[in-house]
């Protein structure tokens, strides 16, 4: 690869997520050179991937080609490559297109699921962090819904329509309510011979409470929703071991299912060459409060994959979008402060709060010192994150998408386009 022009600093980004976007965007008028680097060739909206996986709205709406982003920033450059190791003491990045200078680097390579070292759950379950896993998920649903009409037996068709939630977070709640929505609404309307008691749907969470993030008072009214739609919830437990159609809880309770959907937890993804002595709860780089690496001065880490800890912020920054986007916009002041050798300024990330939906019409919400659920909840939980996805496509496709869908309650989204295996745990293409 080419080296950096020393006249003009290069900025490497590795990884396209909200933090990094948010970083290269702001640094647009800077008297730099950004380059990013990531495996995708496209941003992906992660809070709509469960939507994806229900078959809600089309894959293509929730991801925007990185380039179509910066097409007018001409300080700009987007390599698609997998970064396979940090050599700080080189100033270098190892790719599968060569090694790649900088003179500051940020990794802002995000998260992936966490399956606290269970390989048999890793094996099993399914995980929902990218497009091509809610995709998975997806042809899953559907697949095991038309194996169910025409299985024989009522074990097979029993654990064929038992879904199971594990993760009780923002992710696991909606997509327990996008379950239950899907059994009230769809099920007997689009699968002839089945009935809504033949589908159960369950949310496993190892806290006592769902969304612990947010007020108890939310926690309660998300619980409350969710149990009118008929989800069993189980707090306070732990999955032990899934086989693949057996699911054991540490309270005794056995599921037989052959839906495992996983919420329960995330890991910083990261590269090689970050020291050990860095990393923090087994996947998170320690950042000082200007986002740089412990033991650096040129290399930064933002988002899920960072840990910035703090007298405010003693567990770190919430694995979030909004901290993300608040980092990657303070990086890129702080960049500029150092290259002018002038002091840099501490982050202070500002919640601006909560939302979560948990179906048709029902979202809590906690905003500061308000705090309200139900209808307006939703209305405005479905308005901020139209207001967030990247591109006036995706934002229309989503809008005009959701609108058709609430006034048919069905969606013309729901193609298994690809066959997935559940005895490998692979896709295959569909047969022509």
């Amino acid at each position: 690869m080419d080296t950096p022009n020393k006249s003009v600093p290069r900025v490497v980004i590795v990884g396209g997520g909200f933090g990094g976007i948010q970083l290269a965007k702001h640094l647009k008028s800077a008297p730099v050179k950004v380059m990013m680097l990531d495996r995708h060739n496209y941003h992906t909206f992660q809070p709509l991937l469960y939507q994806v996986a229900m078959g809600a709205i089309p894959a293509d709406s929730i991801g925007f080609p990185i380039r179509r982003i910066f097409t007018k920033q001409d300080n700009f450059r987007f390599f698609l490559t997998d970064v396979k190791k940090i050599n700080p003491e080189s100033n270098t990045v190892t790719t599968d297109i060569g090694d790649i200078s900088y003179d500051y680097l940020v990794v802002a390579t995000g998260s992936n699921t966490n399956f606290f070292g269970n390989k048999e759950i890793e094996h099993y379950a399914m995980p929902m962090k990218n497009i091509p896993e809610a995709l998975n998920l997806r042809s899953l649903i559907l697949q095991n819904l038309e194996k169910a009409l025409v299985t024989k037996t009522y074990n097979e068709r029993e654990a064929l329509m038992t879904f199971v939630v594990v993760g009780g977070g923002p992710t696991g709640v909606e997509l327990s309510g996008a379950l239950a929505e899907m059994r009230q609404l769809i099920l007997m309307k689009d699968y002839h011979g089945l009935k809504k008691q033949h589908m159960k749907v369950y949310l496993v969470e190892g806290k006592d409470r769902l969304l612990a993030a947010m007020t108890p008072k939310a926690s309660q009214k998300a619980k409350e929703f969710l149990e009118k739609g008929e989800v069993t919830i189980y707090n306070s437990v732990h999955v032990q071991s899934y086989d693949g159609y057996e699911l054991k809880i540490d309270d005794g309770k056995v599921i037989h299912t052959k839906n495992v959907f996983w919420a329960a937890g995330v890991k910083g993804e990261l590269i090689e060459g970050i020291p050990e002595h860095t990393i923090t709860r087994g996947s998170r780089i320690l950042t000082d409060e200007i986002s740089r690496v412990n033991g650096y001065e040129n290399v930064f880490a933002i988002g899920d994959v960072a840990a910035m800890i703090t007298t405010d912020m003693p567990n770190g920054l919430p694995g979030v979008a909004p901290a993300a986007m608040q980092q990657g916009q303070h990086l890129a002041k702080n960049i500029l402060h150092l290259i002018k050798g002038e002091p840099t300024v501490p982050f202070k990330y500002l919640d601006k709060g909560s939302l979560a939906t948990i179906g048709r019409n029902k979202a809590v919400a906690d905003l500061g010192i308000f705090h309200f659920q139900g209808f307006f909840a939703w209305l405005l939980w479905g308005f901020v994150h139209i207001l967030t996805l990247a591109g006036f496509s995706n934002k229309l496709s989503v809008f005009l998408t959701w609108f058709l869908n609430y006034f048919n309650r069905n969606s013309d989204n729901r193609l298994v386009v690809r066959y997935f295996n559940t005895e490998t745990m692979m896709t295959e293409p569909v047969a022509k």
